[in-house]
């Protein structure tokens, strides 16, 4: 079948690979239909990626149908449209038995520790699938918004709470969305007015472009001096990394999604005089999709102005060249299997 493989960094081809085995009464095979792009494949492509090793098949935001039967689980029917959980839990480690497998310490996701959906088929257990009243492409949206509102949900965002999303691209805006879904009052930041645009028709009620004047003076004029409740960070920039903790309210919370390239100093004087809840969050949790999949399906998401490209399997490889020469050209990526 075919797939598009990272043999190297900077070297994504369409090779031929083997169909996948379904191994034991688990498995459910599928047709993929459509996979999103996200940040981490192309860090991937660029090499910076520590978790993926080479060759890798990439992909891991999934739009699927079922490709044939199991005849163990009958729930899924041939035909049936279906996204995917794209990790792994060992059911044993702390994270794990804490009920928390989203960070579990041996987690390998889709596209990253082992090879991904980018491919014609795919099989994977049958409790990691969701079924949905969506299209094709809403699918595909599912798990990169969950990245954002697990990310609401480690910081409690509440009705009444004011949070601060700082970056607005595919998994910031699903901070955004999910901030909003909470009942939250949302700033949005970004440096690129077109990405604003999108976050204040995901839920965002302020937005904020951190390159137009001083980001301080912007946020204590929206929050009465005070700052944002929560900040969740969704860039992995020292800079940004240092101002969720220097705007943040005192006793507020602040959320890291991203990953800083580089050691990040600090101000550790803030941590305790501001006595913060700093916080990490990773993947998602079962809630988190059905929490998405319910916004989705109640069409309280712009799918339209998020997604800027959709292209073929074939323009795989050319379409990841050209994010990685130019990514503020780019939102979210679609890309059509079959």
């Amino acid at each position: 079948m075919k797939a598009i493989v990272l043999r190297a960094p900077g070297q994504a081809v369409l090779d031929n690979v083997l169909e996948p085995q379904i191994a034991g009464d688990g498995k459910i095979l599928l047709q993929v239909r459509k996979i999103g792009f996200c940040g981490s494949d192309l860090n991937s492509y660029r090499g910076r990626n520590p978790l993926v090793t080479y060759p890798r098949i990439l992909g891991h935001e999934v739009a699927a149908t079922v490709a044939e039967l199991n005849p163990h689980h009958p729930e899924w029917q041939p035909g049936t449209a279906v996204t995917v959980s794209p990790y792994t839990s060992c059911g044993q480690c702390a994270s794990c038995r804490r009920g928390r497998p989203n960070a579990c310490q041996f987690n390998q996701t889709l596209g990253v520790q082992r090879d991904g959906a980018l491919a014609e088929f795919i099989s994977v257990p049958a409790d990691r699938l969701y079924r949905a009243d969506l299209t094709l492409k809403e699918l595909c949206l599912v798990e990169p918004l969950t990245v954002g509102f697990h990310a609401a949900g480690r910081g409690r965002v509440a009705p009444g709470d004011t949070v601060a999303i700082i970056g607005c691209g595919g998994v910031g805006l699903g901070a955004v969305a999910g901030a909003a879904f909470r009942g939250a009052t949302v700033i949005g930041i970004d440096v690129e007015d077109g990405k604003l645009a999108t976050a204040r028709k995901a839920g965002a009620a302020h937005t904020i472009n951190s390159t137009a004047g001083e980001l301080h003076a912007q946020l204590s004029k929206l929050t009465s001096g005070h700052g944002p409740d929560v900040i969740i960070e969704a860039i992995g920039l020292p800079q940004t990394f240092r101002d969720a903790v220097e705007e943040v309210a005192f006793t507020g919370r602040v959320v890291y999604i991203g990953y800083a390239k580089q050691e990040v100093a600090y101000e550790t004087r803030l941590f305790v005089q501001k006595e913060l809840d700093i916080l990490g969050s990773r993947n998602a949790q079962p809630e988190d999709f059905r929490d998405v999949i319910r916004m989705l399906e109640e069409h309280r998401f712009p799918v339209d102005d998020a997604i800027t490209h959709i292209v073929s399997m074939e323009e795989a490889p050319e379409i990841l060249a050209a994010w990685d020469r130019d990514p503020a050209h780019f939102g979210k990526i679609i890309i059509e299997v079959s």
